[in-house]
């Protein structure tokens, strides 16, 4: 097999680590454990190409051979280009249309896929010069979009495809993990990399690899980091795995299964956790499922607390559980608060640093109307403040919640509420698994360029705006875009009528129905952000702030 790579390319992935790297979060809620019935898969921070474009299914001749890209998540080409030509497998005789961006998420059959970049041990990175493995996580995700009607079929493509063509790290040549949603079920699938020795006629499995069921009645994140722990073979309905997932670790000193202790897949392949993994599951479960254990206490007011070293834990991953069954069942707006969360009320929040507040006339402690928990890296070196991350990024690409409604036809059934850039500041904005199309605005992007017919420019507008007046410029933005947000929660019951009632007498007007419904909410929320820009710096001009 030849293999054709662009060292700009190589470099661009190497370099995501800058931006992207161990910032995806993933939140997944069971059917049983939504108000609603529906099943919930999130992914918050994405890859660099943040534009999203339907590619409709299509149907192949014998025979045809179909290309595996690398470079799918980088920004600088046109839509439908997806990088230089690793290889090729054997194209299938039809396709589904799926939604593309960086990592495609979603397809016409409600079948979405989460992910989240983890960490592996060193000895199993990959030298991309040497190596021949050619399936980057991104393509195999829109190999199982175009292929696949449900989370187990994906799971079955997916495996094969790493097993067969070899796991080839994107980002920053770390490990990936994988959900994999349709609207009866989920499935966490996590996937390291053997190391530059493997040949792909060797019949050895090109990657290590482990799945596990998410019960219905569960909910769970993934931070960065593996989540699965123990794996029992015996129950195929609840695990899956490679048949190297142990003995990889034997071979390399990893686990002795003389030793009489449980084998943990977590604690085999990754090193020791990091704090922006750490907090992010300290957060989920200490909020989600607050009486489960007694978690370490991290919430406070106090803007002093972050610096005490007596108050932070180092607690062992073992704390945190595969799954929980939440004390409240989640609905998408909670996912999307979760998303949108900068650790308020702990430790962790930057926006409370002890920097941001001076005596007034009074001699009383303020805040200053420019605390934000977003401090940009000049900021941060200017005024002493720490680099822990949050959950939403003001250096983000893009984000989802999707909504997996098994009730309804498919077409309206799988709703993707989408946001671009920080989704603190970003508006969340449906999509409908059945659509054709979507407003030209969501397709354009260059971060050399502003375009003001960009979606993503005029969120960064709007958010680099806020820093003129944090504290009360946020306020603004809140009361603009809650309320739009709001109603598009409100209609829905309102448009799965209208969508029922078209769809009895015809499903292609049914169809353009919802394709229309969407690209008019995408304009409107484009209108929103672009007046808002307008009456942030009216307002906060820096020739109203006593200069």
């Amino acid at each position: 097999m030849k293999y054709k790579l662009s060292v700009f390319l190589l470099m661009a992935a190497f370099l995501f680590v800058i931006h992207a790297s161990h910032a995806c979060t993933v939140i997944v809620a069971g059917k049983n454990a939504t108000t609603d019935g529906s099943v919930i898969v999130s992914h918050s921070d994405a890859g660099p190409d943040c534009r999203v474009h339907i590619v409709p299914g299509q149907k192949f001749e014998a025979e045809t051979q179909c290309p595996v890209y690398w470079g799918m998540t980088e920004l600088g080409r046109p839509l439908g280009h997806y990088g230089d030509t690793l290889g090729f497998i054997p194209q299938v005789a039809e396709t589904y249309a799926y939604f593309q961006s960086a990592y495609p998420q979603m397809n016409e059959h409600q079948l979405t896929i989460a992910e989240s970049t983890t960490s592996m041990r060193e000895e199993l990175k990959l030298d991309l010069f040497l190596c021949k493995q050619i399936m980057t996580i991104e393509q195999a995700q829109a190999f199982a979009l175009q292929r696949c009607k449900t989370a187990r079929e994906a799971l079955e493509l997916i495996t094969h495809l790493m097993e067969t063509y070899g796991f080839r790290p994107s980002c920053v040549g770390e490990s990936e993990s994988l959900v994999l949603a349709d609207p009866n079920e989920a499935w966490v699938l996590e996937i390291f990399s053997v190391g530059n020795s493997w040949e792909p006629e060797s019949g050895k499995p090109g990657a290590i690899w482990a799945a596990q069921r998410v019960p219905d009645d569960h909910v769970l994140i993934i931070p960065n980091w593996s989540i699965i722990k123990e794996i029992d073979l015996g129950d195929p309905e609840n695990y899956r795995a490679s048949s190297n997932y142990m003995q990889e670790a034997i071979d390399r000193g990893w686990y002795d299964p003389k030793s009489n202790m449980p084998f943990i897949w977590q604690d085999a392949y990754s090193p020791v956790a990091r704090e922006w993994a750490t907090s992010r599951f300290w957060l989920f479960y200490a909020t989600q499922a607050p009486d489960l254990k007694d978690w370490p206490d991290r919430f406070t007011t106090d803007p002093f607390a972050g610096d005490g070293q007596y108050i932070q834990f180092v607690e062992p991953l073992s704390l945190y559980p595969f799954s929980v069954k939440p004390n409240k069942k989640m609905e998408v707006q909670d996912v999307i608060a979760f998303q949108r969360s900068t650790f308020e009320g702990t430790i962790y929040d930057k926006e409370n640093a002890p920097v941001w507040y001076y005596p007034n006339e009074e001699g009383k402690l303020v805040k200053s109307v420019h605390a934000t928990p977003f401090p940009t890296q000049d900021m941060r070196h200017l005024l002493n403040i720490n680099r822990r991350r949050n959950v939403a990024r003001a250096r983000g690409e893009y984000g989802m919640v999707a909504q997996l409604r098994s009730w309804l036809p498919n077409d309206i059934g799988g709703i993707y509420y989408f946001y671009v850039d920080n989704a603190f500041t970003s508006a969340y904005v449906p999509m409908y698994a059945g659509i054709t199309d979507v407003a030209d605005c969501m397709k354009i992007y260059d971060t050399e360029v502003f375009d003001n017919n960009s979606w993503r420019w005029a969120v960064d507008f709007v958010d680099n705006m806020l820093y003129l007046k944090w504290q009360e410029a946020v306020k603004d933005l809140e009361n603009r875009r809650n309320p739009m947000e709001a109603r598009f929660f409100e209609e829905q019951p309102l448009v799965d009528k209208k969508f029922m009632d078209l769809h009895k007498k015809s499903p292609k007007k049914a169809k353009a129905y919802l394709t229309q419904l969407t690209i008019d909410r995408q304009e409107e929320a484009m209108k929103l952000f672009q007046d808002l820009r307008i009456e942030l710096i009216t307002k906060y001009t820096n020739n109203k702030q006593g200069i």
